[in-house]
């Protein structure tokens, strides 16, 4: 059941993209989306493709951002087929010109697509959260 599979392996994939993120691996965080992702980002508006999201958002924002981690606690997530979504907060910091960090605190969602037996992710959108 798809529905099943991606709700067991959720956690395992926001847990690897995170790393990667933290770790600026590029080539892993590339595994988990399909090369003609959509994606929405904080710094790129519209990148068209997996190679055009890595160049314009994530070298963007990973280089100038540290401990970066999803906050699954209440993540929504719907299965149904091939398809599934999830959505869920993020925090990070980020760096300041001077050096000093600051809190950075986002949304996400996620939509993903099971092609030839993998969990892969056709978009995703990555925004900060509105000030309070």
């Amino acid at each position: 059941n798809t529905s099943d599979t991606f709700r067991i392996s959720h956690p395992t994939m926001a847990a690897g993209f995170a790393q990667a993120v933290r770790r600026r691996d590029y080539q892993t965080g590339r595994s988990v989306f399909a090369e003609d992702v959509l994606g929405f980002g904080s710094v790129a508006g519209r990148c068209q493709g997996l190679s055009e999201l890595e160049t314009r958002q994530w070298r963007q924002v990973w280089e100038a951002t540290s401990d970066f981690q999803f906050e699954l606690d209440q993540p929504g997530l719907y299965a149904s087929g091939e398809l599934a979504s999830a959505a869920c907060s993020w925090r990070s910091f980020g760096c300041r010109e001077d050096g000093s960090k600051f809190l950075r605190r986002g949304r996400c969602t996620f939509v993903f697509q099971i092609r030839a037996g993998r969990c892969l992710a056709l978009h995703s959108h990555f925004s900060m959260l509105p000030p309070a």
